[in-house]
């Protein structure tokens, strides 16, 4: 099944000062993308995973990158290598979404085994690894393959999306 995807990390600001004639501005802008097409080699991709999802209070979820998680088109798939991975949690969120650190087989290429990103309500974090890496961040099946999702308190669910795109070699 053919994949083209596009990853893209931006940010944009502007230092302004008002002085004797006018104002100074100094922009600052940094991004970086990716395009990638069909395969699994460098600058390629051939696997997909998007989704909405809601934790319960103080729930927590270990997404399985390796077998575990279905397609848009309800096929499994087995992430071997991951070469983007956005999240974002919901503005509506009182409690925070906390991602990494599963008690069991984590998958410790981006966060090593124990890190954790926390995002509060609205906020939101994403990597690439770009389209000339064909190693990207490793999936090991059964042994370094569960991404943990967390909600950070009780009281009330959280939600949050998340987007993976990756290779099945």
């Amino acid at each position: 099944m053919p994949l083209s995807a596009s990853l893209a990390i931006s940010a944009f600001a502007e230092l302004s000062q008002a002085i004797d004639l006018g104002t100074g501005r100094v922009p600052q802008s940094l991004s970086r993308s990716a395009q990638l097409t069909t395969g699994t080699g460098a600058g390629k991709a051939d696997k997909v995973f998007s989704d909405r999802r809601t934790l319960a209070a103080s729930g927590t979820e270990d997404l399985d990158l390796a077998g575990v998680l279905l397609d848009a088109f309800g096929a499994a798939i087995t992430f071997v290598r991951i070469k983007g991975l956005f999240i974002a949690a919901a503005a509506g969120n009182t409690n925070n979404v906390v991602v990494g650190a599963a008690a069991s087989n984590p998958w410790a290429a981006l966060l090593s085994a124990t890190g954790t990103v926390t995002l509060r309500p609205g906020a939101a974090c994403g990597f690439l690894a770009g389209s000339a890496d064909a190693t990207a961040y490793a999936v090991t099946a059964s042994t370094a393959d569960l991404l943990k999702v967390a909600n950070s308190g009780a009281g009330t669910s959280v939600t949050y999306d998340i987007h993976i795109v990756g290779a099945s070699a």
